[in-house]
């Protein structure tokens, strides 16, 4: 019997999304209509006067990009939009180290390492695990982690986009969970305790910036568990036997680490490790050069030049690891293989400039600004209370998500209007950033103005030319689903069990 008569409705309802979807023109083409579009809503919004009062009273006008002004504006930020695109540089830049680990063949050595030592049914959950940790590197979970997961998979004959759509929402799924503070934390943090401190300075006094410290770390397994689950039920089930070309390095047969190869594995975990020393040595001391003198090692400025030292961590390894098993024999392999690495890369280059301008536009013609105050007033003026307002609130940020990508952009605006509102409600503004941080990061992976989204498709093209928008939401909605209804019930478990979300911080607020 045909196994498509068999498909559940969900299923169904996910191949009309992805059908849908990938109806729709190429993502470079999609990406410049998306600007021209905005182009003529920002003509339209300013002829129709619209605007918002924002957090300090000031009027915010839609910016008309059809003006004198706006066309001045759009040719002479051509180049430094595309340039300025915040994925641009940092896959760049990190590609080209991981082009030396992946072409001296340290990373498919690794794999092949990994798959016999590993027993099988972990390797999902390992990787979902690791991408909700990468949220300590910032975005290199995104670079590193996304493309690795199809490589994984299809070494093991699974389906690559099976493992991609793993990473990815273990990455950006579970941006907000972790099980160690990241920069995240004083970010949203700060932010809640100036808005508490309008009700009432005296609680705001004593609320810190781990407020959801503890939730957090139930998190982590709990992304774990469900990324797992609908990873290897729904997702991995509904793509079938993959039957594209992964590149030949990628899909070769697992077979036994020679001796030559294990030799260099070696070689390249030694480097890593005294490369390790001298990053520490830079960061942990005091005196460190990355860590200028900065108090908290999370304030230091290490967390701004990840790029550089992810780059330096697959240059040296692979380096060496080419050195040992003679992949590498002068300076002129190093300069191939980086130059094979960025020759691959051209499809997403033309689609960061694409991407780069519809940002840019979006952004300077407040059209997102605007929609977001206005969703804001919306759920504040529409009398809800107690559970209807809670679940409404995860509803407008999962929608407001959708526009603008910035966590941190959103919650400046939201958290002076919500923290109050619900603390008149008897509600704690450590739990109003907890369900912030749960719409989030749920719904990060279906927005396809999320940054990141479009190097998502870039590598999942390696393996299917075909992927577009459309499969790639699809592929994602079923994670979104789960992680916003399994992590709002455990939300729910802490609310009425009376467990802290973090040291001192209570889900009540008691005036």
């Amino acid at each position: 019997m045909d196994t498509t008569k068999k498909r559940r409705i969900f299923t169904k309802a996910l191949d009309g999304v992805e059908r849908i979807g990938n109806k729709l023109p190429h993502p470079i083409t999609l990406f410049f209509a998306f600007a021209a579009l905005v182009v003529l809503v920002s003509a339209l919004g300013s002829a129709l006067g619209w605007s918002v009062e924002n957090v300090e009273g000031e009027e915010v006008q839609v910016f008309n990009l059809l003006s004198s002004e706006g066309i001045l504006y759009m040719f002479q930020s051509a180049v430094s939009n595309f340039t300025g695109f915040a994925p641009l540089g940092t896959v760049l830049v990190t590609m080209l180290g991981i082009g030396i680990a992946e072409r001296t063949g340290l990373i498919s050595t690794a794999l092949k390492a990994l798959v016999t030592s590993v027993p099988k049914q972990l390797l999902t959950a390992a990787l979902v695990f690791g991408g909700v940790m990468s949220s300590m590197a910032a975005d290199a979970g995104y670079v590193v982690l996304v493309p690795l997961g199809a490589v994984l998979f299809a070494g093991l004959g699974r389906h690559p986009l099976a493992g991609l759509a793993a990473a990815f929402a273990g990455v950006s799924g579970g941006f907000s969970a972790n099980l160690l503070v990241t920069s995240l934390d004083p970010l949203l943090g700060n932010l809640t305790i100036e808005a508490a401190a309008t009700i009432d300075p005296a609680y705001a006094a004593d609320m810190n910036i781990l407020m959801n410290y503890y939730f957090m770390i139930v998190s982590v397994f709990m992304i774990t568990i469900v990324g797992t689950l609908v990873t290897e039920k729904i997702v991995e089930p509904r793509l079938g036997t993959f039957k594209g070309n992964a590149n030949d390095d990628e899909s070769e047969d697992l077979k036994r680490v020679t001796p030559l190869e294990k030799k260099g594995l070696w070689a390249a975990f030694f480097s890593i490790i005294i490369t390790s020393v001298f990053v520490a040595l830079l960061v942990v001391p005091s005196w460190g050069a990355l860590r200028a003198g900065a108090e908290e090692i999370l304030a230091a400025p290490f967390f701004q030049v990840l790029v550089p030292i992810l780059f330096i961590f697959f240059l040296i390894p692979g380096f060496v690891y080419g050195v040992v098993t003679k992949s590498i024999k002068n300076d002129t392999d190093v300069a191939n293989q980086m130059s094979d690495t960025m020759a691959t890369m051209g499809m997403y280059i033309v689609l960061a400039f694409a991407a780069g301008q519809f940002v840019a536009y979006f952004n300077t013609s407040n059209l997102g600004l605007i929609f977001a105050y206005n969703a804001a007033d919306f759920l504040r003026d529409a009398g809800l209370d107690g559970m209807l307002l809670i679940l409404g609130f995860l509803f407008i940020v999962g929608i407001i998500n959708l526009f603008i990508g910035s966590a941190s952009a959103k919650w400046a605006f939201m958290a002076p209007v919500f923290v109050p509102i619900l603390m008149h409600l008897g509600y704690a503004p450590e739990l109003t950033q907890a369900l912030y941080r749960i719409a989030d990061s749920a719904t990060n992976i279906i927005s396809p103005l999320m940054p990141y989204f479009a190097i998502v498709i870039a590598f999942a093209q390696k393996y299917d030319k075909k992927v577009g928008i459309g499969t790639l939401v699809a592929t994602m909605v079923p994670y979104s689903i789960a992680f916003s209804i399994v992590w709002t019930i455990m939300l729910l478990i802490f609310m009425y069990t009376g467990i802290d979300l973090g040291p001192g911080a209570n889900v009540f607020y008691n005036q």
